[in-house]
């Protein structure tokens, strides 16, 4: 006897039985094709919501938030209640640190280079008062320092006559010292001319304004005697009376105002530089 197909057995017609299994295979396919596919987000989104719609079907909780995914068949579209660290924010914590690190090397290399500054400029402070010590003892003369900067302060007494912009005989020979210690120094160099309060009008001079640049002109010009110093590094400032260093209430105090300053200005970038060295001229 032949064997029976179980469908056929069952009551149902061969025929049928042969359309229901072509259905099932076609249900895998199309599945199988539906795996492979991507979809776009936005679409996905609104064909479920279209769905939703017609078929009455009611979310409980409710999400505006976008659909997560490409593929219909992955389960990761609902993000996780407590995330895992990304591998972005670790690299991004490693960097932090790095770029920490390397500021703090920064910040000590630039105060290494600043205290090794600040000893050299001592030391040529310390050399320009051992070359100048007469006429520092006799006032007319003064050496500071100031963070980047020698400040040699020129007084009126013994240098220039009250009213003139014509520098004394006897201090070429201080100007000459002061010249070889510019030529050595390197950075800038910043002629400033000072006056007191006290108003001058004559035919030379309009206002102390026009004095004080005088003055630092002469300077300048006294210093540029000396071939080694470059031009181009010289700069002139005139401030009349607008920068005193004590109030001009009393005679004593518009002399220590009436001034000529050299000052030596060493920049950040300037990592080494030579010690003065002045020979003190034989009278």
């Amino acid at each position: 006897m032949e064997d029976e197909c179980p469908k056929c057995a069952a009551g149902l017609p061969a025929w049928l039985a042969t359309f229901a299994d072509l259905m099932s295979l076609l249900m895998c396919f199309f599945v199988l094709l539906l795996s492979f596919a991507e979809i776009d987000a936005i679409r996905f989104k609104k064909m479920a919501d279209s769905m939703r719609d017609a078929f009455g079907v009611q979310r409980e909780i409710m999400a505006v938030e976008m659909v997560k995914g490409v593929s219909v068949i992955k389960q990761e579209f609902s993000p996780s209640v407590t995330p895992d660290p990304a591998v972005v924010n670790e690299i991004r914590q490693k960097t932090t640190e790095i770029e920490k690190q390397n500021l703090d090397i920064n910040d000590a290399v630039m105060e290494a280079v600043a205290e090794k500054m600040r000893k050299e400029i001592e030391l040529d402070a310390e050399a320009l008062r051992e070359a100048l010590k007469q006429e520092i003892a006799e006032g007319l003369v003064s050496v500071e320092t100031e963070e980047t900067k020698i400040i040699v302060r020129i007084q009126e007494k013994g240098s220039f006559s009250s009213g003139s912009a014509q520098l004394d005989k006897g201090f070429i020979e201080v100007m000459e010292r002061i010249g070889k210690a510019v030529a050595k120094s390197p950075g800038n160099v910043i002629v400033a001319g000072h006056t007191d309060n006290i108003p001058i009008s004559t035919a030379r001079f309009r206002s102390n304004w026009e004095l004080s640049s005088a003055r630092a002109v002469t300077v300048v010009h006294e210093l540029l005697r000396n071939r080694d110093i470059d031009p181009a590094r010289v700069m002139i400032e005139g401030h009349a009376d607008s920068r005193p260093l004590v109030p001009n209430d009393n005679s004593a105090n518009r002399a220590i105002n009436r001034r000529v300053e050299v000052i030596l200005v060493r920049g950040r970038d300037q990592e080494s530089g030579d010690v003065l060295i002045i020979e003190k001229s034989e009278s």
